[in-house]
């Protein structure tokens, strides 16, 4: 007995003494396939939540802003689950702007996603983003594929995702930096939430979800037309978060000891 006592505080030092991945990293021993099945999965989800509530709603009220608020807050609980359930396959990233920014941040060889995952990542989050639209539709017996005549072209719009999208590159990446990640789950279904509500764009924010929202003439549709500009803002959005990131979270600077006098 103590000699396994004695080998399992071994293992426990030599396990200490192993470099530990960063706060957000990808756990090592996941294989890709399993990963991008997460993200394809996870980001299906989150769309026919997306999709399906805002269906839900409209065929129970006609009241603009109950329907809004119905399709936010599954929007939230929903989100928030599958972050804590598909976290630790795959950091739980379900859109694109996401991936190339984390793959961007470890371009020098930093932990996040490599370009060859990040290659695998962003077109399964593409395809699961359309068939949770598609999901969602079937679900209701809404036609399966009908495009969204939901103009959102609007320049105000637009300036939203923007803003969306880097608030949500600056909370991820924030919390990454100050090591409170274990706090996604509730944050980030929490920011997506409130920006529903602060932006006029309705906080999209994702790459992914927007080409989903495409295939879907419901309340959370998206026109075609109008898909480009808004993956175009959210790309941008993604670089300004990264921008504050940097200049928020710079490191801190060792001032050298003195000696005693």
């Amino acid at each position: 007995m103590l000699t396994a006592t004695h080998e399992s505080a071994a293992e426990s030092v030599i396990a200490a003494a192993e470099p530990q991945p960063e706060p957000g990293a990808t756990p090592p021993r996941t294989p890709l396939v399993a990963r991008a099945a997460a993200e394809l999965v996870g980001t299906a989800a989150l769309v026919a939540v997306v999709v399906g509530s805002g269906i839900q709603a409209t065929d129970l009220t006609r009241d603009v802003g109950v329907q809004l608020l119905a399709n936010s807050l599954a929007t939230v609980f929903g989100l928030g689950v599958l972050i804590v359930l598909l976290g630790p396959v795959s950091g739980a990233q379900f859109n694109p702007a996401v991936t190339l920014a984390e793959w961007w941040s470890a371009r020098r060889g930093g932990a996040g996603v490599t370009l060859r995952e990040a290659a695998v990542y962003v077109p399964a989050q593409i395809v699961g983003a359309i068939a949770g639209a598609i999901l969602a539709d079937a679900m209701f017996g809404e036609p399966l594929v009908k495009w969204s005549t939901h103009d959102r072209s609007a320049g105000h719009l637009l300036l939203g995702e923007v803003v969306a999208t880097a608030g949500l590159i600056l909370l991820i990446f924030g919390l990454a930096r100050t090591d409170r990640l274990r706090f996604a789950p509730v944050a980030v279904a929490s920011y997506i939430g409130a920006a529903y509500w602060f932006t006029s764009s309705t906080s999209f924010a994702n790459p992914a979800v927007t080409i989903g929202r495409a295939f879907t003439d419901s309340f959370a549709g998206i026109a075609p037309g109008s898909v480009p500009a808004f993956i175009g803002m959210q790309l941008v959005g993604a670089v300004v978060g990264l921008a504050l990131v940097a200049l928020i979270f710079m490191p801190g600077r060792t001032t050298p000891e003195q000696p005693a006098a």
